[in-house]
């Protein structure tokens, strides 16, 4: 019961990289052949291409969405369980600075930003994972809801921070090879209790705070072909091993039938996590010590990011009308995650992106885009500390050149999630009973850049 993993993806993109940084990205989505700015992540290689001298681009974003959870158990306790649980997750504004610099056959970039992840999600009533075969478990010893107070409290953060740096050659008057190489650092946590309670005495209460961090690297290549108003490009990243240690600071266990509460902290870091695991299957159960063993201290959890594979096409219809298309491929399969998740899943991520662009005047530019989300998922790989539901995504926004070197961007997207049901879950969570689970998802988010040329 203790498996906190709540992840919180805000950003688009796969299930542990996010792929939107620039505002251009956000009004438009299929930058992979793009030659400005933004390439600096979306087309590196295109860089030869770029304004000869200094770019600067700072961006921010603003995003929210809701992930819930509504289950339906039939018969529970002797009626139906139907509940929805409402996960709030959020993050404050998330910036992205890009800077470029080219001379000749030359050019030089970098860039900073949230990579992977990026947000809080927290559910104020807990999971259901928790409360139903607690409330059950009591059941079976003869104490019915009506008799005590149940309340629970699940949150988590999980951040992947990044720091890029690219080397772009001109081949020739068509050719452009690009190599990069990002640092990413992990930073999250796994916080919450669940707490049963009777005229003023613990029935049950399990509390934990987890933090976990780690260090990964990201070698890129990335190949143009530029042709006057046609433009391909190819980008692979590799695929990133994080591993993060965990900082526990609490976690202690108190079941019905115990003289006291289990200090799990401590008995680790006395008996060591392997004795500890053997230990707490005496007092805890063999089930209940097995959920824990992920949050002892000083144990590794992977959060590998997978490679990535970009394909993009645009073309120059007109001076003014530009459009383009672009296919994402994350290898998520072959990307380890905490408990093996990745080899439940049908395939990798795919993705396909559109956009087109219009400049009104020399002033103005407006543009729109959509991208589809297909990330294979299957009834093991969903789980209620951390799911995923396949989507369509459309955004719009514009650009205003303030000056000839100077642009400001603007922009919003949302994403339109399907709902993922898991149909007739024998013994759910553990219990007798079959039950059902629907999960599902909301995402907006607005923003705003700036560009500057010196």
């Amino acid at each position: 019961m203790l498996l906190l993993g709540t992840s919180a993806t805000l950003q688009a993109g796969g299930l542990m990289t996010n792929t939107n940084y620039h505002i251009a990205f956000d009004r438009m989505f299929a930058r992979g052949a793009t030659t400005e700015i933004d390439a600096v992540f979306s087309n590196p290689a295109g860089l030869a291409w770029t304004y000869e001298g200094f770019q600067l681009s700072l961006n921010f974003q603003k995003p929210w969405q809701n992930r819930d959870i509504e289950v339906n158990i039939p018969g529970y306790l002797g009626s139906n369980f139907d509940k929805k649980y409402n996960g709030k997750a959020s993050a404050p504004i998330v910036p992205a600075l890009f800077a470029a610099y080219k001379k000749d056959m030359w050019a030089f970039s970098a860039m900073i930003g949230i990579v992977g992840s990026g947000g809080f999600v927290e559910y104020d009533e807990g999971l259901p994972m928790f409360e139903v075969p607690i409330r059950a478990m009591l059941a079976q010893k003869g104490v019915t809801p009506g008799m005590y107070a149940y309340s629970s409290n699940i949150k988590g953060k999980q951040y992947i921070y990044g720091g890029q740096l690219n080397i772009t050659r001109k081949i020739n008057d068509n050719f452009s090879a690009a190599f990069g190489i990002r640092a990413n650092y992990y930073d999250g946590y796994n916080r919450g209790f669940v707490n049963a309670n009777a005229a003023g005495t613990n029935l049950i209460d399990l509390r934990l705070d987890c933090i976990q961090r780690g260090w990964g690297f990201t070698p890129l290549f990335s190949f143009n072909y530029h042709d006057d108003r046609l433009t391909i490009s190819a980008r692979y990243e590799l695929r990133t091993r994080i591993a993060t240690d965990n900082d526990t600071k609490e976690l202690s266990i108190f079941m019905t039938g115990q003289e006291s509460a289990t200090d799990v902290k401590a008995i680790a870091e006395q008996l060591g996590n392997a004795n500890t695991v053997a230990a707490l299957s005496q007092t805890v159960g063999e089930d209940m010590a097995g959920k824990v063993k992920s949050y002892l201290p000083n144990e590794e959890t992977r959060y590998d990011m997978p490679s990535l594979l970009s394909v993009a096409v645009g073309y120059e219809f007109t001076e003014q009308f530009r459009g383009a298309l672009e296919y994402h491929f994350f290898d998520d399969k072959h990307a380890k995650m905490a408990g093996d998740r990745q080899k439940t899943l049908d395939h990798g991520t795919h993705e396909i992106l559109a956009g087109v662009e219009y400049d009104i005047n020399d002033k103005f530019t407006v543009s729109c885009g959509g991208q589809r989300t297909d990330y294979g998922l299957s009834d093991d790989y969903q789980q209620n500390t951390s799911f995923a539901c396949d989507s369509y995504s459309v955004g719009l926004g514009g650009a205003w050149n303030i000056t000839e070197k100077m642009r400001l961007n603007v922009s919003y997207f949302c994403s339109l999630y399907s709902d993922y049901k898991k149909d007739s879950q024998e013994k759910y969570q553990g219990t007798p009973y079959i039950g059902n689970e629907t999960y599902s998802r909301t995402n907006h988010v607005i923003g705003i850049g700036l560009d500057y040329k010196f």
